[in-house]
């Protein structure tokens, strides 16, 4: 029996080719169903999402399986086999299982260390098992990604930062306010964006919530949505007086807050702070409001500026959870079987790891002046570098594993990159 995924994601087709053979659970449950009677594969487990397709699964022929399997989903979504064939990739036994793991563990998702991918991968599980298509070998894989997911998670800070306007509004809060517990908020307009940043900010503890907005009704839709109180729109300054965090999303031709209006509430605050978070363009917030005294004023591209960041420090902690899944795999292949080949990859893989972290240190060093855009394509293209120098030694080592003859080339990367035994 051989494991491999076959599908496609993001990364090799568009939107407009995913949404082809993306398949909703009622569906799933009798594609499932179909596969598993034609005999060709022992288990199976279909992953669907806006991102990506792919087919987990156990066969004592992957090739034959993997064809089967592609014209039976092609046949439920009514798609021609060719105009999608050629976005297919497939991976077979530890690179599938290093696939699975990548993919719970959200490296390999359009936003690294996003949460939702590995809620949907454990639906996917879930309902396999329901249609009885999950066997000894996927349970053991999938419940072992879900573990490796955590341990990527807690052990890296790869989803520590805020990747969305939304919760960068609430990373904004937290530094100007030592905790958000019972700080009142205000929004102003009811956009979407803006109520993701509300509920944001009520998970973190902030409440009471008001909403105004031109549309009475729409305030008041709101307002129940957010279990918070509807202020008429003319009241906005009073509401004002009463808040910490203001949420503006009106994206009215001039600005709804001027700052006289804001003057005028400050001085009844004592000192208290007014944090602005507007994500409407044009702005609500005149900019000049962010000049006065315990007010703090932040628009959409402030917000983007963290995101970006943000962002970029989520790619420098995938290093770090790349290296923990190339152990986690091995761990995982070796008890699967004696697999020599794993600890040589993540030696490799460290080895060439350090030596770039400290070359590129020193570089820095050598240039205090060097804007931050710099630095991101200087560790960019270090890394791009590295990559391209591990693929084909690990290529080789997995090539020679799978035909049963590793030794060679083992004690040949140990003695070129002066590797230690483990």
């Amino acid at each position: 029996m051989a494991l491999f995924v076959s599908g496609l994601s993001h990364r090799n087709a568009p939107v407009e080719l995913r949404e082809q053979l993306a398949v909703d659970e009622d569906k799933l449950r009798e594609l499932l169903r179909d596969i598993a009677a034609a005999g060709v594969v022992r288990e199976v487990i279909i992953l669907s999402t806006c991102n990506r397709v792919e087919v987990y699964a156990v066969a004592d022929v992957p090739g034959e399986a993997r064809a089967t399997t592609f014209r039976r989903l092609c046949r439920h979504r009514g798609v021609e086999p060719s105009s999608v064939e050629a976005a297919l990739y497939t991976y077979t036994e530890g690179d599938a299982v290093r696939h699975a793991f990548r993919v719970a563990s959200s490296l390999d998702s359009m936003v690294i260390g996003e949460p939702q991918i590995l809620g949907q991968v454990k639906d996917a599980f879930a309902l396999a098992q329901s249609c009885e298509a999950v066997g000894p070998a996927l349970h053991s894989l999938f419940t072992q990604a879900f573990a490796v997911a955590k341990k990527v998670r807690t052990e890296t800070e790869i989803a520590r930062h805020a990747v969305s306007v939304s919760f960068a509004a609430v990373e904004l809060a937290k530094k100007i306010f030592a905790g958000l517990e019972g700080k009142a908020v205000l929004l102003v307009g009811a956009g979407k964006m803006s109520e993701l940043a509300a509920r944001h900010l009520v998970e973190q503890g902030a409440f009471p919530v008001y909403v105004t907005n031109r549309t009475w009704a729409r305030a008041q839709e709101m307002a129940r949505t957010l279990s918070g109180t509807a202020v008429p729109f003319d009241e906005l300054s009073t509401a004002l007086a009463a808040v910490e965090i203001v949420i503006t999303s009106t994206g009215a031709p001039e600005p709804l807050i001027g700052r006289d209006m804001v003057q005028r509430v400050m001085h009844g605050r004592r000192g208290r702070p007014l944090f602005f978070i507007d994500i409407a363009v044009p702005r609500d917030v005149d900019g000049a409001v962010g000049s006065l005294d315990d007010v703090y004023c932040y628009d959409i591209d402030d917000l983007k500026q963290v995101v970006d960041a943000n962002l970029r420090e989520r790619v420098r902690e995938a290093h770090r959870a790349e290296a923990l899944i190339d152990r986690e795999v091995g761990k995982f292949l070796a008890r699967q079987g004696d697999v020599e080949v794993i600890p040589t990859i993540v030696s490799l893989r460290e080895r060439l790891e350090a030596i770039r972290a400290g070359e590129v240190k020193r570089t820095l060093a050598r240039l205090p002046g060097a804007p931050p855009e710099t630095r991101e394509a200087i560790e960019a293209l270090s890394t791009a570098i590295v990559n391209k120098i591990l693929h084909a030694p690990i290529t080789k080592l997995r090539e020679s594993s799978r035909a049963g003859s590793p030794r060679s080339w083992l004690d040949l990367v140990h003695e070129l990159f002066g590797l230690t035994r483990r």
